[in-house]
């Protein structure tokens, strides 16, 4: 693997555990407007995001590169409202899949094709994120103030969980 791409994949790697701090982030947000199930959904997002992260970073060594670990910049800490909150998360999510996209233009241009077959993973990935957001937009805009329905996501929510996919 060239070193343009080994760093583009290390770079990638520290999103990916920037992107777990901007979750707790926001799931600490939820926390303190006692919206446990919120706060739940984005801990799952959270673990996610450094199961890819590590992902990345396995990778990397076991294509005799190295993997370097960076300082993660601050998160956003604070929201006008939930819907506010998820329309951050989409658009951290869309920035994400440009990032991916941009590795496999990379991957492509080297002809490093074990990277492009890793990369189809994280792409596919991406389209289940950016749905994943997408759909809670949906339907925080469909419910506005109705609390009774809000409950009942913030219910739903608290049952999500993460189980790592089978390789």
């Amino acid at each position: 693997m060239n070193d343009n791409l080994a760093q583009a994949l290390n770079e990638q790697m520290n999103f990916e555990f920037y992107s777990a701090h901007v979750y707790l982030a926001m799931a600490a947000y939820c926390s303190s407007e006692s919206l446990d199930g919120f706060a739940n959904f984005f801990l799952v997002q959270a673990e996610e995001e450094r199961f890819h992260a590590m992902k990345l970073y396995k990778y990397i060594n076991d294509r005799r590169g190295r993997a370097t670990l960076a300082a993660l910049p601050e998160p956003k800490n604070s929201y006008e409202s939930m819907l506010d909150l998820f329309e951050h998360g989409y658009k951290h999510e869309q920035q994400n899949t440009q990032k991916f996209y941009h590795l496999a233009d990379l991957a492509l241009d080297a002809r490093e094709h074990a990277t492009i077959h890793f990369l189809k993973w994280f792409i596919d990935e991406q389209v289940e994120e950016e749905a994943l957001f997408d759909g809670v937009i949906q339907k925080l805009k469909r419910i506005e103030k109705d609390s009774n329905a809000f409950y009942m996501l913030d219910s739903e929510f608290a049952k999500r969980s993460f189980t790592a996919p089978a390789e």
